[in-house]
Parts: structure tokens; C-alpha cells; sequence
């Protein structure tokens, strides 16, 4: 009997094993529940700051739409950002990128002034005669760069928000040297060029003898200036008459006349305009067009600038006889009769 019953509790133990602990199950799904929960949070929280990236990005990088441009401006039409200073007033003003093109003694710096009276205007002065700034290619962009992104500050940059911005470059200083590069980049950042020349290149040739003179000699109490602003200094200057050599005369004044075709012909791709000075002296009407190519409202522009050679230029030179006689019958011969 004893051993029945120790059978039966044996059958009992196999049939009957003991029941788990209600404690283990609720942890387990506890920590199923806690893992399931981290995951679905971290989901929600990648979505939530995707969306605020989106948001901030659309808000900050809008683009600024300005009225009453058309179709073919468009690749004109700058909104700069300067690294040096805060735009954000005038973030949304458009700017428009100019270079003025010309030759020394031509009327670039009365010109330039002229431009720089207008309030929405920024012409920065001849910013490549420093030869460093012209060196090679990667140079001259470096320079442009900065002064098209507003970070070249100069006696005419202005405060106000300014609509056009350039400056004057000389031919000889390093324009026709570079100018494959120098199209290729007004043509992609959207560059006029105003080419500004001189008809009568007789004039400019005794102009550029007596600048050149005066830089040694020191006229004005021993101070050269290129550009007077009074008639007394004006006068003080033109008392010096240069010698011109008859002999390689009209040979000069052909070689800056093809200078002058060869700019033209080589940025014939760019948008541009031609002036002339003894148009802009002569008619007034030029300057509106100026403002009109730059797109900026139409101003009265003035100028204290003084003329220094006034008069015959018989006159002027010391050799008269033999300049008029090079050249009398030839195709410069009108450069011997016009005012300007």
C-alpha cells in the first residue's frame, strides 16, 4: 500500500507540474511594451524634425521677386549677399552688375562721377590699376567677385540700397590681355559693359602727354592731379604744351583705334552699350540712355569736374605745323577742326 501511494504522487508530479509565475509574465510584457514605445517615438520625432528642417529652409532661402522685370533682364537682375555686413534691408532689392570699358584720358573718371551723383549708383573707381589685382586670371575673377558681391567698399559705395554696381577698368590693364576669361565671366554672373571712347583721338593724345608731363612735374604745388575740380587748377594745367611726334603720329592713332575695334569685337557677346565723350558733352539726352541701360530711375547726374583743355588745338601743341600737315588729307584730318 505504502508503495501505491508513492507511485500516485510520482504520477501526480508528472501530470500536475507546477504553474509559472504570474510576476515573470507581467515583466516580460512590460519590457515588450517599453521597447515598442522607444521605437514608435523615435519615429515620430524623425518626422517632426524633418518637417521643421523643410519649414526653416523654405523660409530662409526664399527668393526675392521683384516687380516690373522682364523676361530678358532676368539673367541681369542680382540679389546679393556681402559677407562683410548685413543686406537685410535691401536683400530683396535687385542689383544690377556694370563695367565701364575705356582708354586713360577718354572721359572715364568725369563719366564715372557723373554716375556716382546718382543716389541708386556705385561706380568704384579704376580698381585694377594695382597690378596685383591683375596678374592672372584667377586674380582679376577674385577682385570681380568681391566687388559684384558688395564686399568692395570705396568713396562711392552708398548707403542707400543700391541698384547698379561697377567700376571703370582701362583697356591696357589686362582687359585685352585675359578677355576670353573676362567675357566667359560676364556672360555667366550677368555683366554690362559700357564702353566709353573718345572720337577724336588727337585730343586724347595731347591729354595723355600733359597727364603724363604733370606726373613728374608736379604742376599744382607739387601734387599731381589727373582730374581738377576748379578753373584756376584747370588753367594751371593747360599752360603745358607737348611736343607730338609727327613721324609715328598717325601709326599711334591707329594702333589705339584697333585697340578700341578689337574690345568691341571681342565682347560683342556680352550685353553692352557704346558712348562716345563728345556725345555726352554735347548731348545731354546720352545720359538718360545710360540710366536706362543700368535700369535705374532717371536722375539729373552733375559732375565737379573741369574740363582742362578747352579751345583750338593749335593752341595746345608746341609742334602745330607739323601735326597739321601729317595729318592734313588723311582719314584723321577732322581731328584737326572739332571742339571736343
Amino acid at each position: 500500500m505504502a508503495e501505491d501511494v508513492c507511485f500516485f504522487s510520482k504520477d501526480a508530479l508528472i501530470i500536475k507540474p507546477p504553474k509559472k509565475s504570474p510576476l515573470v509574465l507581467r515583466m516580460v510584457v512590460l519590457m515588450f511594451a517599453m521597447v515598442c514605445g522607444v521605437y514608435i517615438c523615435s519615429i515620430c520625432l524623425k518626422q517632426i524634425n524633418t518637417h521643421t528642417k523643410m519649414v526653416s529652409v523654405q523660409v530662409i532661402d526664399r527668393p526675392c521677386h521683384a516687380s516690373r522685370i522682364e523676361e530678358w533682364e532676368i539673367p541681369y537682375v542680382h540679389y546679393p549677399k556681402p559677407n562683410t555686413y548685413s543686406r537685410d534691408e535691401c536683400k530683396c532689392n535687385p542689383v544690377r552688375f556694370f563695367a565701364i570699358l575705356s582708354m586713360q584720358r577718354s572721359g572715364s573718371g568725369w563719366f564715372e562721377t557723373l554716375l556716382n551723383s546718382h543716389i541708386n549708383v556705385s561706380s568704384n573707381g579704376e580698381i585694377f590699376s594695382a597690378k596685383d589685382r591683375r596678374s592672372n586670371v584667377s586674380a582679376i575673377v577674385k577682385t570681380l567677385d568681391k566687388v559684384y558681391n558688395l564686399d568692395w567698399f570705396s568713396s562711392a559705395s552708398k548707403n542707400e540700397c543700391s541698384a547698379a554696381v561697377g567700376f571703370k577698368w582701362m583697356l591696357n590693364q589686362g582687359v585685352m590681355e585675359h578677355h576670353q576669361a573676362i567675357v566667359e565671366y560676364f556672360n555667366r554672373r550677368g555683366v554690362s559693359a559700357i564702353f566709353l571712347f573718345r572720337r577724336n583721338l588727337l585730343r586724347r593724345m595731347i591729354s595723355v602727354l600733359a597727364n603724363s608731363y604733370d606726373r613728374d612735374a608736379k604742376l599744382l604745388n607739387g601734387t599731381h592731379k589727373s582730374h581738377v575740380h576748379s578753373l584756376d587748377e584747370a588753367k594751371i594745367l593747360a599752360n603745358y604744351k607737348p611736343i607730338i611726334n609727327a613721324t609715328l603720329l598717325i601709326s599711334d592713332l591707329k594702333q589705339v583705334e584697333d585697340t578700341a575695334a578689337k574690345a568691341l569685337e571681342y565682347f560683342s557677346s556680352t550685353r553692352h552699350t557704346i558712348l562716345y565723350y563728345e556725345d555726352l558733352v554735347t548731348n545731354h539726352t546720352k545720359l538718360i540712355d545710360v540710366q536706362e541701360f543700368l535700369r535705374v530711375p532717371e536722375m539729373d547726374l552733375k559732375s565737379r569736374q573741369v574740363k582742362i583743355h578747352k579751345g583750338t588745338l593749335s593752341n595746345q601743341v608746341v609742334n602745330w605745323d607739323d601735326v597739321h600737315k601729317t595729318l592734313k588729307g588723311t582719314q584723321y584730318e577732322s581731328f584737326l577742326h572739332a571742339d571736343y
